[in-house]
């Protein structure tokens, strides 16, 4: 079974996926795979179209904070840079999932599962949820970025209310009671 897992930034949706791992799931982590693919001359190619040569250092790797700055700034930017980069990400998790095909079930993790419209390719869906007071807490510590970066990141993403309504499980993330039980009841769920 393919579980995609997602959830606005700073809910913690990372730290659900290592508490999965540690009891064997495999999770993929599209943020992370998808930087591989700047490193793909057809890829540098079309950013360089797209965003100027400014975005790359004289080595051509991509400098992230530069493109970060006008995507979260630009929602037709953004667009843009998803279009060159989501399929190729939904390609390589489909060969990452073969790979995995022995297990019960594997995590897709994605920040953008249902804004990218991803969440038809999978069985199932988690939403991590925090309050948004305590995700943004979280970022501007974990980051270093100031308020108006991290409110720039979140109007890029659906609101959490309306990914609650589309999820199949949801996983809170608030602080109020822990959280590992709370994993280990959707591991036992989905492992049945």
């Amino acid at each position: 079974m393919k579980v995609a897992i997602t959830g606005n930034i700073g809910t913690g949706k990372s730290t659900v996926c290592r508490i999965f791992e540690s009891l064997g799931v495999q999770v993929y982590y599209a943020d992370k795979k998808a930087k591989k693919f700047y490193l793909y001359p057809e890829v540098i190619r079309s950013v360089k179209q797209l965003f100027g040569n400014s975005v790359f250092d004289h080595e051509d790797k991509l400098i992230r904070s530069e493109l970060a700055m006008i995507v979260f700034n630009d929602p037709v930017k953004l667009k843009q840079l998803n279009a060159i980069i989501h399929p190729l990400v939904l390609e390589d998790v489909f060969l990452w999932a073969d790979k995995h095909a022995e297990q019960k079930y594997i995590l897709y993790e994605s920040a953008l599962l249902f804004e990218s419209g991803f969440v038809k390719h999978f069985d199932k869906s988690i939403l991590v949820t925090a309050p948004a007071g305590l995700s943004m807490q979280r970022v501007l510590e974990r980051d270093h970025i100031t308020k108006a970066e991290f409110l720039a990141r979140v109007k890029n993403q659906m609101d959490q209310s309306e990914k609650e309504k589309l999820a199949d499980f949801i996983i809170p993330n608030d602080e109020k009671e822990a959280l590992i039980p709370r994993v280990i009841l959707m591991h036992e769920a989905l492992s049945a």
